[in-house]
């Protein structure tokens, strides 16, 4: 059996890929977009976070049986022209990554959040971040970063 997956606007053939493989494997493993990553292993840390149909969804618990005929999105597809979105350029003024390890995950839930939430207040980032686990305890500049671009993509 034969799947086809498009990720980032591009289709890929993932013949002999079992059905059952998370997306996060199929991802890193067979089309090498590694910028996703793998944390948990049981969808609660937001590492892996991508766009599902524009929906935040976690790729490490996600079979890619339930992808099909669906648009996903990578922290590389984020920008595809490679001009950074303003999130991203607010991410990297304030100096909000420190191991850089969550920080493709907490970009992708707050992209989604700012596309359905474009002026969000403390509360709304809160609850839409709140899946997304930072060990360096940079919750303080990521809401701020994401008040930024809020500001920016307004102007």
């Amino acid at each position: 059996m034969s799947l086809k997956l498009t990720v980032n606007g591009h289709t890929h053939d993932l013949e002999g890929v079992d059905p059952t493989t998370p997306v996060l494997w199929v991802l890193r493993d067979h089309l090498n977009l590694v910028g996703t990553k793998y944390g948990c292993g049981q969808g609660l840390c937001g590492a892996c976070t991508i766009h599902l149909d524009g929906q935040p969804v976690r790729s490490c618990v996600l079979p890619l049986s339930a992808v099909a005929a669906r648009r996903l999105t990578t922290i590389e597809g984020l920008a595809p022209d490679g001009k950074q979105t303003p999130l991203q350029k607010a991410w990297c003024d304030l100096d909000v990554a420190q191991c850089g390890y969550c920080q493709a995950g907490q970009l992708m839930s707050a992209t989604a959040l700012l596309a359905r939430t474009p002026k969000p207040a403390d509360a709304d980032i809160d609850s839409a971040m709140s899946g997304n686990l930072c060990r360096c305890g940079t919750y303080t500049r990521i809401r701020s970063a994401i008040h930024t671009a809020a500001t920016a993509s307004s102007t």
